[in-house]
């Protein structure tokens, strides 16, 4: 909504000029926006001139205004590139983001999550109004507190008393309202003794912890939350994530936090959107998208052969393994078997030397360890070379990405004899067709899926 004010000079006035005066507010009401509306963004887009400060020469700021006088589109914003940063362009112009849209509800918790470069921190700096959109809006219903980079909006030269008062003013609270606060902000950050010391001689870590207790304590509709939390340590991190939680479900905050730390994302969020080279490519219930990020980047990374380099200083190696998908192909489904063949070579016999198979999750978390201490080449401890074979039993995992990785190991002289995480075997499990919880439309939870042995008999009491 626009409203025009008019002061006008009148006789004897001395300190008003002869010009009108004008006035202009931007109120931010959005009658357009349903009630339980936070964030609209309706054909966000952001370009950004590679190797150049500000919108380019004068050339193109001259062209720029021809056209908007003619009433024509910016020509600059028809040229340009999509944001992947892993191949070279020919254009000097680069679309951060790309027609961007989006609606979240009061109260949601909302997840963004993508590949380093995708354009994340870029859109919470648009919604923070950090910067403005080349095209497209956003329509918000509330104020928003953001913590996008450790001390955002903190003067350093100020005490940490100081800055939680002009953090709380910046964002529209008013004293009372700070004062309010305060014990409970300096409480959670856990720097009371540091309180009234310039912010500049703080560590990372107290910075951060109190530039998110002001962000989160402070009366703001829509918190925001950038990858920050990285810093702090896991004691902090597990604190920040439980208040948020409580933000979010227990206060009714609107949330977005962007993190690389999926469990973190799954446990707060129940919405989320992916970005992939600076557009939407899912967005929706978190398990969903979460789903379909492991299907984007996992998937290309699926192997199922790996070979180790030989190297002769290494008394016992693994040089190859294979992964032996059922069916002759590359779907497993969670009721197979998962067949690992293993060769390696024994030049000098280790004492108690097993192969063991680490299976971890997407969130990089060990779900299933095994070894080969029962096999007889373990028992014989001879030198020479081996085929061993490894059968993982049926409903081991659930469905999702996985990662296996191999090393040999001396619990003896507690040696790691071979280890070279960097070769790993990634598949996935999906659900079979067939399955009992597929007929309901249920997914099994967890991560293991080794069936219970379930007997009942009917009481005759």
């Amino acid at each position: 909504m626009r409203i025009e004010c008019k002061f006008y000079k009148f006789a004897g006035t001395k300190n008003l000029t002869d010009r009108n005066l004008s006035l202009n507010l931007n109120l931010n009401l959005n009658p357009t926006l349903k009630p339980n509306t936070a964030i609209r963004a309706e054909n966000i887009s952001k370009q950004y001139r590679l190797g150049e400060v500000g919108t380019g020469t004068i050339s193109h700021d001259l062209n720029r205004a021809w056209a908007k006088l003619r009433g024509k589109e910016d020509p600059f914003l028809k040229i340009g590139e999509s944001n992947d940063r892993s191949s070279k362009g020919s254009s000097d112009y680069v679309w951060s983001l790309k027609d961007i849209n989006f609606e979240i509800e009061k109260g949601d918790a909302v997840g963004i999550i993508g590949r380093n470069g995708a354009g994340k921190s870029t859109l919470l700096k648009l919604l923070s109004r950090v910067t403005k959109p080349t095209t497209g809006h956003f329509e918000v219903q509330g104020r928003i507190a953001s913590l996008l980079e450790v001390g955002t909006g903190f003067n350093p030269e100020m005490t940490g008393r100081e800055n939680i008062f002009l953090n709380g003013a910046i964002l529209g609270m008013r004293r009372h309202e700070i004062k309010r606060k305060f014990d409970e902000i300096v409480d959670f950050a856990g720097v009371e003794r540091y309180i009234d010391t310039p912010v500049k001689r703080y560590s990372s870590g107290m910075y951060v912890r109190l530039a998110f207790a002001v962000a989160a304590h402070l009366e703001s509709e829509i918190l925001i939350v950038d990858e920050v939390l990285a810093v702090g340590d896991a004691e902090f991190q597990k604190k920040c994530l439980g208040k948020m939680g409580d933000v979010s479900k227990g206060e009714g905050r609107t949330v977005l936090f962007v993190s690389h730390n999926l469990s973190a994302v799954r446990k707060l969020c129940k919405q989320g959107i992916l970005l992939k080279n600076g557009g939407i490519i899912s967005d929706g219930k978190i398990d969903r998208v979460l789903h379909r990020y492991d299907e984007e980047f996992a998937a290309q990374e699926k192997t199922f052969h790996i070979v180790f380099p030989e190297d002769a200083s290494k008394d016992m190696q693994i040089l190859q393994v294979d992964l032996n998908p059922p069916h002759n192909h590359s779907r497993i489904c969670t009721d197979d078997e998962l067949i690992f063949d293993f060769k390696m070579i024994s030049r000098r016999p280790v004492a108690n030397a097993y192969i063991t198979i680490d299976i971890r999750d997407s969130n990089d978390e060990v779900v299933y360890w095994t070894s080969d201490y029962m096999t007889d080449r373990f028992r014989s401890n001879a030198a020479g070379n081996f085929d061993v074979t490894c059968v993982c039993p049926r409903n081991l995992l659930t469905n999702g990405f996985y990662t296996a990785t191999f090393a040999v190991y001396s619990p003896s002289s507690n040696t790691v004899v071979h280890h070279e995480p960097k070769y790993q075997i990634t598949f996935e499990m999906e659900d079979n067709e067939n399955s009992f919880l597929q007929k309901f439309g249920a997914v099994r939870p967890g991560k293991t899926g080794v069936e219970s042995n379930w007997q009942s008999a009917e009481s005759h009491n």
